[in-house]
């Protein structure tokens, strides 16, 4: 992949390449966060101008998936507190998410989109990697560099904050009828 000794021309030819190969799981993993794909597309965008701005800082060239993983949902959690001072509900678009949650959320479940929205952008993250990425435990402790019992913790909260949510839409969606 890259190499330390290599010119930096190739170093850099070979980081793009290894970029572009990410950049549609990344835009399928922001657009699950964000639930919005032209905000998916802004935010990869952005977490590729800064993954290339930042790319000599990048030690390990084997780190890279996980690596851009990060400033993916990093610059996906900033959209999402920006967001908080202006909130919208947006449902799933189901082509988007398609593959990527529960069958509930490729159905495009408005309640489940609701659920979502209402918790914080870190355990809306979380969730995507967890479950719209599939990642195990320890594959979530290495991209979010943080110990796996850590991890545990976070995930049991957001599954918690989750189904509180979901309760919480279904009991207004039953008053709303």
């Amino acid at each position: 992949m890259l190499d330390e000794v290599a010119t930096p021309i190739a170093v850099d030819d070979a980081f793009r390449r290894t970029l572009l190969r990410h950049l549609d799981e990344a835009f399928r993993l922001a657009a699950f966060i964000l639930r919005d794909r032209v905000a998916a597309e802004d935010a990869v965008q952005e977490a590729a101008m800064l993954a290339w701005d930042r790319r000599r800082s990048l030690r390990d060239s084997a780190a890279i998936e996980g690596w851009f993983t990060r400033i993916v949902v990093n610059v996906c959690r900033d959209e999402l507190r920006r967001r908080a001072r202006r909130p919208t509900v947006v449902e799933l678009d189901a082509v988007v998410v398609s593959g990527l949650a529960a069958p509930e959320a490729r159905r495009g479940d408005p309640e489940l989109a609701a659920a979502l929205a209402r918790l914080e952008p870190d355990e809306q993250a979380l969730l995507a990697l967890r479950f719209g990425r599939d990642l195990t435990i320890p594959e979530l402790s290495i991209r979010l560099a943080i110990p796996e019992g850590t991890a545990k913790s976070r995930l049991h909260h957001a599954l918690r904050h989750l189904r509180a949510a979901l309760d919480a839409e279904r009991r207004h969606g039953e008053v709303q009828r």
